[in-house]
C-alpha cells in the first residue's frame, strides 16, 4: 500500500485542524496527529514537567512516540496537523517519512491576516494548550513576527511530492477531493 503523510502548514486559526479532521473522515485508514492534543494532555496532567523556557521537549517527545508507533506498527496514512512553518523542521520531518516509504502531501494555508485576526478575536478554543503565550492574539502576533525571519518560509514546489494552497474556506473541499483522488489513483491507495 502507498502510505501518505499529509502535512499542514499555517498560522493559528487558519483552519489546519478543521481541514485535517475533514480529510480524516474522507481518507480511510488515516489518522490525525495534532500537537495541540498532546499539549492539552501534558498541560492538564503533567504541567510540572514543562520547562519554563526553550523548546517544549516533552510535547515533542510524546508526538514523536505517537508518530513512530503509527509508522512502525500501523499501515495508516498520517495527517500531521501543526503549524510546520519552519523550512528546516519540515524538511527533517519529510526526510523521516520519505525514508520510511511515505509519499508526501503538503497543504499550506495562506489566509489573509485580517481573516485570522477576526477568527482569533471570535475564538472560543481552549487556551490550556499554551505554555509560553497567554492568548491566541499573542500567538498570531509572534507568528507574524517570525514570518519576517529566515527559517519561516512558505512551502515551495518540490518540497513535498504534492503541494496544495488554501487561500480561503471555499478551497478546502476541493483540496480534500484532490488528495483523496491522488490516493485512489496510486496502486494500493486505500481510500
Amino acid at each position: 500500500m502507498n502510505r501518505f503523510v499529509i502535512m499542514t502548514v499555517g498560522k493559528t486559526h487558519s483552519g489546519k485542524t478543521t481541514f485535517a479532521n475533514k480529510l480524516e473522515e474522507k481518507l480511510r485508514n488515516a489518522v490525525v496527529v495534532d500537537q495541540d492534543l498532546q499539549a492539552e494532555f501534558i498541560n492538564t496532567y503533567y504541567r510540572k514537567l514543562l520547562a519554563e523556557q526553550g523548546p517544549n521537549t516533552i510535547k515533542y517527545a510524546v508526538t514523536k512516540t505517537i508518530v513512530d508507533h503509527a509508522v512502525e506498527q500501523t499501515d495508516c496514512h498520517l495527517i500531521i496537523c501543526n503549524s510546520n512553518r519552519g523550512r528546516r523542521g519540515r524538511g527533517e520531518l519529510l526526510d523521516y517519512f520519505h525514508g520510511n516509504g511515505f509519499r508526501s502531501i503538503m497543504v499550506t494555508f495562506e489566509l489573509p491576516d485580517h481573516v485570522l485576526e477576526e477568527r482569533v478575536a471570535a475564538s472560543s478554543r481552549s487556551k490550556i494548550i499554551f505554555r509560553s503565550a497567554a492568548t491566541f492574539e499573542e500567538v498570531l502576533a509572534r507568528q507574524n513576527s517570525e514570518s519576517n525571519k529566515g527559517d519561516v518560509i512558505a512551502p515551495a514546489e518540490g518540497e513535498a511530492d504534492y503541494l496544495f494552497i488554501i487561500r480561503n474556506e471555499a478551497d478546502v473541499e476541493g483540496v480534500i477531493q484532490e488528495i483523496v483522488g491522488i490516493a485512489r489513483s496510486l496502486k494500493g491507495g486505500d481510500v
